[in-house]
């Protein structure tokens, strides 16, 4: 099977977290989403819950419910989420929870309520999501891994614009890949410098996450639709980035499909 690993689906009217850094006034429903994973030969979808609806999964779980066979989805909880509503999300086809910690506190995983759920999340065959800068990637990723839970990274690990492949957090990503518990996603090119400079953004990150990480280690992501870059980008203009810079065909392949198929339970 081939999959998408990140996209988002919502619609106007939804419940909003505080402090919302980006409200799309249009709608982005899972019937418009499939049409695009269609087009594109793609079997299935992995729905992240997007920032601006917090916790408040209810719409993505109605979405992994309605097409069982063409989604998955990463949820956003709270660290005292119960043990039930976990297992109950599992059976919908929720396979992660995703840390939104962009312009927020990094959260402290020695505490009791975050180690309870990482627990919850390693006995489940989960993984955990990390959206944050690569300079604060570090001490996240430390306690992590010494917990055993699978770790996806987003978009390329969020380098900063100008150290890129030499920013200390991407070269800690690479030093720790040996553990084979990490996964980065290739998405989001434009998050890393903008939509004009896109293939230039990630281009020196690339061969090094092959080198480090290998195919079976990365993962494919579209980011549909696009958030606060929709008038630039579509998922056509992302896909044929990926092509550009994966030009090796089965690695290619490999990563659509059988790296994915390592987090899809």
């Amino acid at each position: 099977m081939i999959f998408d690993t990140h996209a988002h689906v919502f619609v106007r009217g939804l419940p909003l977290a505080q402090h919302c850094r980006y409200i799309p006034d249009y709608d982005a429903t899972p019937e418009n989403y499939i049409t695009y994973l269609d087009r594109f030969g793609i079997d299935a979808g992995v729905l992240v819950q997007p920032s601006f609806l917090g916790t408040d999964n209810h719409y993505m779980l109605e979405a992994l419910r309605r097409y069982p066979t063409r989604f998955r989805g990463v949820a956003v909880v709270e660290p005292n989420v119960s043990r039930a509503e976990l297992n109950e999300m599992a059976q919908s086809g929720v396979i992660g929870i995703r840390l939104n910690l962009i312009g927020a506190d990094l959260p402290n995983f020695a505490l009791p309520e975050w180690q309870q759920l990482i627990n919850h999340v390693k006995e489940l065959g989960w993984h955990v999501e990390l959206h944050r800068a690569a300079s604060d990637l570090p001490n996240l990723v430390r306690a992590l891994l010494k917990s055993e839970v699978k770790i996806v990274i987003d978009h390329f690990g969020l380098p900063s614009q100008a150290d890129k492949q030499n920013d200390p957090g991407f070269q800690f990503l690479l030093e720790h890949a040996a553990s084979n518990n990490i996964w980065v996603k290739l998405s989001g090119a434009y998050r890393n410098g903008g939509a004009a400079t896109a293939d230039e953004n990630v281009k020196p990150l690339i061969p090094l996450l092959l080198q480090h990480f290998g195919p079976s280690h990365l993962l494919w992501g579209s980011d549909w639709p696009h958030t606060r870059f929709e008038d630039t980008f579509n998922y056509q203009k992302t896909f044929e980035l990926f092509k550009y810079t994966i030009p090796d065909v089965e690695i290619r392949q490999y990563i659509l499909s059988k790296s994915a198929e390592s987090l899809i339970n």
